[in-house]
C-alpha cells in the first residue's frame, strides 16, 4: 500500500465507517508502526484525508447558577441530600448511609464508613 491507498482507506474510515476520531487515529498509528518496526519502510504524507470529526464534549460540572436553581426545585430529605452530594463531594451510596452519629458538628467533620470493612473510616471537614 501507498500513501495514496493509505489516504483513502483513513478517508473511507471517516465518511462511510462513521469511525471515532479514535478510531481513525488508532488505524493510523497502526499503519505507521507496521511500516516502521515491521516493514523497516517509511510512510509519507497522508495529503487530502478527510479527517473523523471530534464530537464536542459537554460541561462536567454545572455553573453555579445551574445549581441553585436545581436545588431551588427540590426540598426536604432530596434537598438534604443534594446539598450534602454538592457541598462535600459525597457519593451517593456514602450520603445515603449516614446516621446521626456520623455527623460531628463540633468539630465539623462528616464520617464515611466503609461498609465492606467496618473499622475504615474517613473524616470528612
Amino acid at each position: 500500500m501507498g500513501e495514496q491507498e493509505i489516504s483513502q482507506f483513513l478517508t473511507f474510515l471517516a465518511t462511510r465507517e462513521n469511525v471515532a476520531a479514535s478510531t481513525q487515529n488508532q488505524a493510523i498509528n497502526s499503519i505507521v508502526f507496521l511500516y516502521k518496526q515491521v516493514l523497516n519502510s517509511q510512510v509519507g504524507l497522508f495529503q487530502n484525508v478527510v479527517w473523523a470529526k471530534k464530537p464536542k464534549r459537554l460541561p462536567v460540572v454545572l455553573a453555579e447558577d445551574e445549581v441553585q436553581t436545581v436545588l431551588g426545585h427540590i426540598s426536604g430529605v432530596l434537598l438534604l441530600v443534594t446539598s450534602l452530594l454538592y457541598g462535600s463531594g459525597l457519593r451517593l451510596s456514602e450520603a445515603l448511609r449516614l446516621r446521626v452519629q456520623d455527623l460531628d458538628f463540633t468539630t465539623r467533620q462528616i464520617y464515611i464508613r466503609d461498609h465492606t470493612c467496618p473499622k475504615q473510616v474517613l473524616a470528612i471537614g
